[in-house]
């Protein structure tokens, strides 16, 4: 049992410095990890963290209810360490990471701009749903010759508003994410 407390306290260690990389360096521009190992397919490390300490208290909860076969200990453990050695790894190389070449969405906007950007896209839905409207109202009142064209032209109208909402929800989550992990703001 020394050994489960042991393991506690490293996830609580992992978890401080994973919070801490994260406040530095931000989200990564693609998912940190493999989805067999965290299926969270996170940009960021203190996600992956929790993830690690839910495998452990399936340990702890499934041994406590005397429902933990060997194979299925044998397959949580493996997980378990598998899942912190790979985070141990990524603080690690944190400095090297340093020195890579950024993908563009890696230098942040300062999040007036963000709140800039929602508020434009919040216009374009606006009338992206107008010209929707307008396009199921020509192909309910055209011709049969024109229904193809029409048809044609509302999915192009709806396509184009379901990536603009998909836009404006991803920015909803930035400034969602900048708002709780760095309350001080960078206006």
């Amino acid at each position: 049992m020394a050994q489960f407390n042991q393991i506690a306290q490293k996830l609580e260690d992992l978890s401080k410095q994973a919070a801490q990389r994260d406040r530095f360096k931000g989200e990564h521009h693609q998912p940190l990890f493999d989805e067999h190992l965290f299926s969270g397919r996170s940009r960021l490390l203190v996600p992956c963290v929790s993830e690690a300490k839910a495998t452990y208290d399936n340990i702890i909860r499934e041994q406590q209810a005397n429902r933990l076969t060997q194979l299925r200990a044998e397959h949580l453990t493996q997980k378990l360490v598998a899942q912190m050695e790979a985070i141990q790894r990524e603080l690690a190389t944190s400095n090297i990471r340093n020195n890579e070449i950024k993908h563009s969405s890696h230098y942040r906007k300062p999040i007036n701009e963000l709140y800039q950007d929602l508020a434009q896209h919040q216009e374009w839905e606006i009338r992206l749903k107008d010209l929707v409207l307008k396009k199921t109202s020509q192909l309910e009142n055209c011709s049969s010759l024109e229904r193809s064209k029409a048809q044609q032209d509302l999915l192009v109208a709806e396509q184009r508003l379901e990536r603009c909402q998909a836009a404006k929800l991803k920015i909803e989550k930035q400034i969602t994410f900048r708002e709780r992990h760095n309350p001080s703001n960078d206006y």
